[in-house]
């Protein structure tokens, strides 16, 4: 007989499949609800940031630094709420926290202008403590625990077929994140930039606070519509020797590490490509229309690489998707070095699109797959903290080793040296070690 399940809050509709695949639809728009405070969605207002502030772009990158560094800190704590409270909860606080803090954002410019008439600090410093405020606040609820919750409220509803959803969940986010940045550069030529934050403030936010109020819903394996699921992950669970461990537990394991620092290194080499690519490009004479072109040919690659590398994660073991990560960052790093017209940007596109891809099966699956469910949160929250850090860490690594060094190569360097010793690390892990 066909199973049927309830639809949460409106117990008089029965749906005849796993409710499941409502959460997937509600957590992959929760995970595109974090773009704003994702580094693609803060960067298109940096420039009216700097002007309207009268901060340097140094000041302005120093206070991203800090405000992410400082949200990095709280994340695993973050994670711990999630396993406890759950994720309709959490991720209701995190949306009135980022509705809050964009309207916050919206109007900076206009609380420095009041602040400064108080006389009390220099309008240097009232800029600087505003925007390191509103950027942790930004970075803690919207890149971290928003897209946390929403990855991991999905992940465990599905066990057989958690490849594939997330294949489907990470074809439509990448889809989404690569068109946000010209979307909302639309937006702020329309409605200005402090315009554009008010209004996914005071539209797209409510109304994605009624989506977590009606729809979002954790798994629970003792209700009655979970029953299948729960018999099948059991099932799974004692194919592949998998079970629940905690966060002290995990972070014992060699396999952890390697997932972690794979994703956190993705983190830091990806983002500081992003944020410093036009002068990157200007260094091997390439313009900014050659360096901004690359990024349609990476996302194209990207997408076919995670939905490929997500539905055959249910077959493989993740070590193989582990190891196509790095071997895209070696990939590109050497093109960085020898940057040029010509093969060198093929090689950057293909390295860059096959990282990415990877990256995004690494950091949805890799916590759920090798920990399971119940801790799901700590881990995740631990090592998502380490991935806003490398976030933050990557760009100003890579501009002080410019100005160090004259150019970029220096900060490749370092970058691939930890790369290649990972790289050879994960073949030291034994497949016992690395789940499906």
């Amino acid at each position: 007989m066909q199973k049927t399940t309830k639809l949460n809050l409106l117990s008089g509709l029965k749906l005849p499949f796993s409710y499941g695949w409502i959460v997937l639809i509600v957590g992959t728009i929760g995970v595109i609800m974090s773009i704003p405070g994702q580094t693609m969605g803060v960067s298109v207002f940096t420039d009216f940031l700097i002007d309207s502030l009268q901060i340097s772009r140094t000041g302005l990158s120093i206070t991203y630094l800090i405000g992410t560094i400082l949200s990095s800190l709280l994340l695993s704590g973050g994670g711990r709420f999630y396993d406890r409270y759950g994720a309709k909860i959490t991720a209701l606080i995190a949306a009135v926290a980022m509705t809050a803090v964009l309207f916050y954002m919206s109007h900076i410019d206009a609380i420095k202008e009041t602040l400064s008439q108080w006389g009390l600090l220099s309008p240097g410093i009232i800029s600087f403590i505003l925007l390191t405020a509103g950027f942790f606040v930004l970075r803690f609820f919207g890149q971290g625990i928003l897209a946390m919750v929403s990855r991991n409220m999905v992940v465990k509803w599905f066990d057989k077929k958690r490849g594939l959803v997330v294949a489907i969940m990470g074809a439509f986010t990448a889809f989404a994140f690569s068109l946000s940045p010209k979307l909302f550069n639309s937006m702020i030529n329309t409605y200005n930039w402090n315009g554009t934050w008010r209004i996914l403030s005071l539209v797209v936010f409510p109304i994605f606070i009624l989506i977590i109020i009606v729809f979002f819903k954790d798994w629970k394996p003792d209700t009655e519509e979970s029953e299948h699921v729960k018999e099948v992950s059991v099932a799974i669970s004692e194919q592949i020797d998998t079970e629940d461990k905690t966060l002290k537990d995990a972070i014992k394991t060699r396999v952890f590490w390697s997932y972690n620092i794979a994703i956190t290194l993705m983190s830091m080499f990806g983002t500081a490509f992003t944020f410093h690519i036009v002068s990157i490009f200007a260094y091997a004479d390439m313009g900014r229309a050659t360096a901004v072109s690359v990024f349609i040919p990476v996302s194209i690659i990207s997408v076919i690489i995670s939905f490929t590398g997500s539905t055959l994660s249910d077959y493989i073991s993740l070590k193989i998707i582990l190891a196509l990560e790095l071997a895209g960052l070696i990939m590109a790093s050497f093109a960085l070095i020898f940057l040029a017209p010509g093969v060198p940007v093929i090689l950057l596109i293909a390295g860059m699109g096959i990282a990415n891809g990877t990256f995004v099966v690494l950091i949805s699956i890799a916590w759920v797959n090798t920990f399971g469910k119940m801790h799901l949160g700590a881990i995740s929250g631990y090592a998502m903290g380490w991935t806003v850090a490398g976030s933050a860490v990557g760009p100003f690594l890579f501009s002080s080793l410019r100005d160090l060094s004259g150019n970029y190569n220096l900060a490749v360097f370092v970058t691939m040296g930890m790369i290649v010793l990972l790289f050879i690390f994960s073949f030291l892990l034994k497949d016992k070690e690395v789940q499906k």
